[in-house]
């Protein structure tokens, strides 16, 4: 007898949790980076568009697989009769593997400064001398313990499963990292660049958007929105039939974006409220976030900054751990699917083997020559960055060009159809099922394939 598939308790819980998996560093930290880069407005407006006309209908697809399947990313095609394309799949399992050996590292520095942000704030501050992040980074067994803590965390949570796990605790996450962020953002609005800030990301001017700013959009759009890694497919298969596919994705989109936005109008004020900040923003998103907040916090030109240095630390812990969960249930769904496996045993395992990964990559940050010097990718050095730039730039996208090929050329329109729900009265596809047809058959393809052949001439999206 085949075991009862887990199901989400309600639309809020797998809304919250889906959107936890696509809310993560790259919100909080990515995308105000290089939103700065590409000169503000114009590049918002134009990745608004990308994660309407790509990320929206991508999604879609995906849970409608998961849904109807009701399996996880790579028995799903089995199920519904298309074996050749598990492939997809298991690039997305492959995908989540990867990307979860290093997120787990990233997502470790989280932990260490919220706890010097706490001690600041009760001690006062002292600044950290020149090369205290190097030497905080390359210390191996301090990168090993963080990581440790926070692969614990996630496995925690994805032992418990589905309801009783990754919903229960998304349901206090998410709240929470809302609530941190409007506190930021109200706080926000007494400091001098606010006006400055909104000006530069709401008001476009094409004439300041880069060549590459179009495609620099269209990637992160897609990215942002855990797409091509089989994870929507998993979260999806625990959809019962009575939740809409396109509700539910539109509204994980719109929380997506709305986190992103939120970001960068708490980012650019900092920028501008602080002299001499915007000269400071070089080429490493890891300087900005781990070394210039943290001093700025504490350094009187933040308003209450020793409450909000905390606070910003613990609300980039929070948006990790929704990530790492995610990413872990995508491995564990599908040993408990393919391979028969209890959830007890396929979570201990994967969250085993993916910490043997992670140990690869803590050490390979300047604690370990052979791991730190390794070097395959012009340009990239180290077991991290090589993982990072295969992830970003190959999986990914490959994965999405998959679904994107299948749901709109493959997989019987009925299905998708009955799954989508979008039909007119007399029982016929309406125009909203017309458009998404549209989108997922030749828009989404076509820019996915785009970004593929810029990796191919040398685009770098990691």
């Amino acid at each position: 007898m085949s075991k009862v598939r887990e199901h989400w308790g309600s639309r809020m819980g797998f809304i919250l949790a889906a959107a936890g998996s696509a809310i993560g560093l790259g919100n909080l930290w990515k995308f105000p980076y290089i939103t700065w880069h590409n000169n503000g407005g114009a590049f918002v407006l134009v990745y608004l568009i990308c994660i309407l006309v790509v990320g929206l209908p991508i999604m879609m697809a995906e849970i409608l697989i998961g849904r109807r399947a009701q399996k996880s990313a790579v028995p799903a095609f089995e199920e519904i009769g298309h074996k050749r394309w598990s492939w997809i799949g298991i690039v997305g399992v492959l995908a989540g593997f990867v990307i979860l050996g290093y997120y787990s590292v990233i997502a470790g520095w989280s932990i260490t400064t919220f706890l010097d942000c706490i001690g600041w704030s009760l001690n006062g501050y002292t600044p950290p001398p020149d090369g205290a992040f190097g030497a905080f980074v390359s210390d191996g067994s301090t990168q090993l313990g963080l990581s440790a803590i926070f692969s614990v965390a996630t496995l925690g949570v994805v032992w418990f499963g589905i309801s009783g796990g990754i919903e229960k605790v998304t349901k206090f996450l998410m709240p929470t990292l809302f609530l941190i962020l409007i506190y930021f953002v109200i706080s926000s609005f007494s400091m001098s660049g606010f006006s400055d800030a909104m000006a530069f990301l709401f008001e476009p001017n094409f004439s300041e958007l880069p060549a590459t700013g179009i495609l620099e959009a269209l990637g992160h759009a897609f990215f942002t929105l855990s797409l091509g890694m089989g994870l929507m497919i998993t979260y999806g298969s625990y959809l019962t039939k009575d939740m809409s596919v396109t509700r539910v994705s539109a509204m994980v989109v719109i929380m997506d974006t709305v986190v992103a936005l939120l970001a960068c109008v708490i980012m650019f004020t900092i920028i501008y409220s602080t002299p001499g900040l915007s000269e400071q923003i070089g080429k490493s998103t890891v300087g900005m976030l781990f070394v210039t907040l943290p001093n700025l916090f504490y350094s009187g030109a933040m308003p209450g900054g020793t409450i909000l240095g905390p606070l910003f630390y613990l609300l980039v812990a929070f948006a990790a751990l929704t990530s790492t969960i995610s990413l872990l249930e995508v491995m564990v769904s599908y040993f408990i699917d393919a391979r028969g496996w209890t959830r007890a045993k396929s979570s201990l395992v994967c969250a085993s083997g993916t910490f043997v990964n992670t140990i690869f990559c803590a050490l390979s940050l300047g604690a370990v020559g052979l791991l730190s010097s390794f070097t395959w990718v012009s340009g990239k050095s180290g077991v991290l960055d090589h993982l990072d730039y295969l992830a970003s730039n190959w999986m990914l996208p490959i994965g999405g060009f998959g679904i994107a090929l299948f749901a709109g050329w493959v997989l019987d329109k009925k299905v998708s159809i009955e799954e989508l729900g979008m039909v007119d009265s007399s029982g016929a596809p309406n125009m909203q099922y017309k458009i998404w047809r549209i989108f997922i058959r030749f828009v989404a393809p076509v820019a996915i394939a785009a970004v593929i052949i810029a990796v191919m001439l040398g685009k770098d999206f990691s």
